[in-house]
């Protein structure tokens, strides 16, 4: 009998791990209880800080920030006026709901199932991952939205092609969200991030000036990168892990094609090739309201609203297609396709209640901002010097997306500390952002603070019933590390060889 070989000993204790974190997490209270205890647990603790007059000092503002008391007379007030503003504002659950009416009605007028049966299904397998990593990675055109649009379609891909369904969500949310900072062009997070860098700035040299393309080079090498990173995960740690899908059907992959399928399709690639064109031509008219001020479109309101602008792409697929193979007749029909996708987000509704109080009482009590600032402060007095010092902050603010999740927020409460800090030892703030950018983008995927972590647990209970956070949070754990490395490793590449990391950017001022 053959001993195993090294390869597969580290192979086997890998997925051994993996299989532990998702035993261990799957014990874990259901994810409404978890984020009510959270609450409390917010609770108990600013309480515990108001009786140390703990306060914190915003490196953005200079203002000194008191630990609000939720258990005083005004932060009892606040929770009880508060709770409905928490769970109506709170940005992902319109973002969600909309997104869905517009892909669900899509999906149940069959146009979805048929979309892949034509486009993928012959497609060779190891393609289509790549294809899907790719597509992920690009989605931050879309801002967050990529985060709740490309995971389920690529579960229905994997299914579709006899895979499990499972390891194409997983790649879809971990391009999606890993890899969120990079892209081929320049985006509307580029154009936030230099703004705050920008300003930072100013503490020290304020003629300096971080644009949006600073970090364009290094965005445009990562995004081919990550996709070779995010496919090689998938198809050596994430399918042998799974291994061979045995769950309830999700879609019928037997159902007969319908007759006026193909006309469908046709008359939906016409009706979206119409919307694009009117689009296009709002954007291009003289003084049109879609661009900037100056002309420009990043940022600008066509940005700002991509949400919107998705929905009605999908609404305009969804129609055309549901009119011509006749499963839409009248608009009731249409109203109704509509309800029955917001019916199966019903669950998702339910958990967002108890996700947004914890998230206000959070941000509220200015908790989140104390561990922050003085986390950040601690790490500047520790002795690392050079490129060791920037690698400890990238490890920093992939720790920190564990209690900040927002990445204009967090990125709002570090560059005053550190982009000061790191041009004081000569490195220039858009090559500190660039490091900031690295970390916040590759722990996304496993933080339950994620909004849309919550999103795609729905959308992987379709498929396993029995799923719960540990299942998501180990199939996502090889995506955090292996991006959080690889990305070390790129950035360690350009800092040595002296590449640009945008138009003249190197890490020296």
């Amino acid at each position: 009998m053959k001993k195993p070989t090294q390869n597969g000993e580290k192979k086997g204790v890998f997925i051994r791990f993996l299989n532990a974190i998702e035993k261990l997490g799957n014990k874990l209270p259901d994810p409404f209880m978890i984020f009510v205890y959270l609450a409390i647990g917010v609770i108990i603790a600013s309480f515990i800080f108001s009786l140390f007059n703990a306060s914190v000092v915003h490196p953005g503002t200079g203002e000194t920030l008191a630990i609000e008391n939720l258990l005083s007379w005004g932060g009892l007030q606040y929770i009880i006026t508060s709770m409905l503003t928490n769970f109506t504002g709170f940005a992902p659950l319109g973002t969600v709901l909309a997104i869905m009416l517009g892909i669900g009605l899509a999906e149940k007028v069959g146009l979805l199932e048929i979309a892949i049966r034509k486009t993928i299904m012959k497609a060779p397998a190891s393609i289509v991952t790549y294809a899907i990593a790719f597509v992920g990675i690009m989605g931050n055109i879309a801002s967050d939205a990529a985060q709740i649009l490309i995971p389920p379609l690529a579960a229905m891909v994997f299914y579709k092609l006899g895979r499990h369904p499972l390891a194409g969500l997983a790649v879809g949310f971990a391009s999606a969200g890993a890899g969120f900072t990079a892209n081929l062009l320049i985006v509307g997070t580029d154009a936030l991030l230099s703004g705050i860098s920008t300003e930072a700035a100013a503490i020290l040299d304020d003629t300096l000036i971080v644009t949006p393309a600073d970090n364009w080079y290094f965005n445009i090498v990562s995004v081919f990168v990550m996709t070779i990173v995010a496919g090689l995960v998938t198809e050596k740690i994430i399918e042998p892990k799974l291994g061979k899908y045995e769950g309830t059907a999700v879609i019928d992959v037997s159902a007969e094609e319908h007759p006026k399928a193909n006309k469908g399709l046709r008359n939906a690639a016409l009706a979206a090739l119409a919307y694009i064109a009117v689009l296009v031509l709002l954007i291009v008219l003289p003084g049109s309201s879609l661009r900037n001020e100056d002309g420009g479109m990043i940022p600008s309101p066509f940005l700002t609203g991509i949400v919107p602008i998705i929905l009605g792409l999908f609404l305009v697929l969804g129609i055309a297609y549901g009119k011509t193979v006749g499963a839409i007749k009248n608009s009731g029909d249409a109203v109704g396709f509509m309800a029955e996708s917001i019916k199966d987000m019903s669950g998702f509704i339910v958990l967002i209640f108890a996700a947004s109080q914890f998230i206000a009482y959070f941000t509220w009590t200015n908790i989140g901002t104390w561990i922050a600032v003085n986390g950040a402060e601690f790490l500047t007095q520790i002795n690392f010097t050079g490129i060791y010092l920037i690698v400890g902050y990238i490890l920093f603010t992939a720790s920190l997306n564990f209690l900040i999740t927002s990445g204009s927020a967090k990125w709002a409460l570090e560059a005053p500390v550190f982009i000061p800090l790191f041009m004081q030892l000569g490195y220039h703030p858009a090559f500190t952002q660039m490091a900031y950018r690295l970390g916040d983008s590759s722990t996304n995927i496993v933080t339950p603070l994620n909004p849309y972590f919550i999103v795609v647990l729905s959308f992987l209970k379709e498929y396993d019933k029995k799923a719960g956070m540990g299942t998501l949070i180990s199939l996502m754990i090889p995506y955090t590390l292996s991006f959080l490395i690889v990305w070390i490793i790129l950035f360690l590449i350009f800092f040595f060889t002296g590449l640009q990391y945008g138009p003249g950017i190197t890490p020296y001022l």
